[in-house]
């Protein structure tokens, strides 16, 4: 059920969000604790329902938007442990959760459900057509 999130996508339309030049970051979530919907729209969200396992530090690199889809280099988030972690939500860093908007929603690919062992966590991007995603 991979997926963008309504206010996200929207907020791309508008150009309040700039995949090539904000701080786009992801988040590692448990769904035990959070239940996607695509009309949430902050990242308080996932936060304030207990979702969050762990976070970047620091925003995607390498970030591409040839054809309209969204790629990035592969990224690592350091030192996760705590619940299963069975989505990533990626968002738009604005240095606060009550206004970063959320952007996608990916809850199927290689790797996930992932069980934290205190070690770091590499998120490796789709290398089919689509990459992280498409607008």
């Amino acid at each position: 059920m991979s997926q963008l999130y309504d206010k996200g996508r929207e907020k791309f339309l508008r150009g309040e969000i700039s995949w090539n030049t904000d701080d786009i970051r992801v988040m590692l979530v448990d769904t035990g604790a959070y239940t996607f919907s695509a009309a949430h729209e902050f990242l308080t969200s996932i936060v304030s329902a207990g979702g969050e396992v762990a976070r970047s530090a620091a925003g995607l690199a390498g970030k591409t938007t040839t054809d309209g889809v969204a790629d990035a280099n592969d990224h690592v988030i350091a030192s996760v442990s705590g619940a299963t972690i069975e989505a990533i939500a990626i968002f738009k860093w604005t240095g606060s959760d009550a206004t970063s908007p959320l952007i996608a929603w990916i809850d199927a690919g290689t790797g996930l459900p992932l069980t934290p062992n205190g070690g770091d966590v590499t998120i490796k991007w789709d290398d089919g057509a689509n990459k992280i995603f498409k607008l």
